[in-house]
């Protein structure tokens, strides 16, 4: 017999296998009721608006996105290596996981201000990895040189990796780049990310 955190727990991972397969317009609650084997009022009990299935699934995805990261992360101690595995992390996340990470910076749809909830809102799962990436900035400057806002120069760094992982799962950049495919996916986007390290924050140093 299932306890009730279990299954809440089982109507998320429901949910979760939808985002990631069909994308976010899939995920109701009564489809997730169906798959998940209880009555279409079940989920209510633990989401008693849409917005706030939405925020658990959303919710789950900054999980395993920060389980990437620290996995990743694991042993490195230079700040730009380290702002590194973070930008290539992000956009592999973003091409890996499309339906999920559509979903996840969507406040829009989710628990915001404007659809109330008893629950913690998405901002809690949002800020810490925003506020990840404002100290690696401000650590990658030098004492010298430090950043004069390095959350908005966190911000336009994150804009553009989302920019450039948003571009890629469209085809555009493939189109603009290297229309006969002479060089590898994984090469070009290397490179790009390079180049969005570089133009925020200098070139590395030789």
């Amino acid at each position: 017999m299932k306890t009730e955190g279990s299954l809440r727990e089982r109507l998320v991972e429901v949910g979760v296998h939808l985002v990631m397969t069909e994308g976010a317009a899939a995920v109701g609650l009564r489809e997730i009721a169906r798959r998940a084997g209880v009555s279409h009022g079940a989920p209510r009990r633990y989401f008693p608006t849409h917005h706030s299935l939405l925020s658990a699934i959303a919710r789950r995805g900054f999980a395993d996105l920060e389980a990437r990261f620290s996995a990743a992360m694991a042993g490195l101690t230079s700040p730009r290596d380290l702002l590194g595995v973070f930008a290539r992390e992000y956009v592999a996340y973003a091409l890996e996981c499309r339906g999920m990470f559509e979903l996840m910076f969507r406040h829009e749809l989710l628990d915001s201000d404007r659809h109330g909830s008893d629950g913690p809102r998405l901002r809690e799962s949002t800020l810490p990895l925003f506020e990840r990436l404002v100290a690696l900035v401000a650590e990658c400057r030098s004492a010298a040189n430090p950043p004069e806002e390095p959350a908005v120069t966190a911000a336009a760094f994150w804009s553009a990796l989302h920019g450039l992982a948003q571009l890629w799962t469209w085809g555009s950049l493939r189109l603009v780049l290297d229309a006969n495919g002479a060089v590898p996916d994984g090469e070009r986007l290397d490179r790009l990310v390079a180049e969005v390290l570089d133009a925020h924050l200098g070139p590395a140093a030789p």
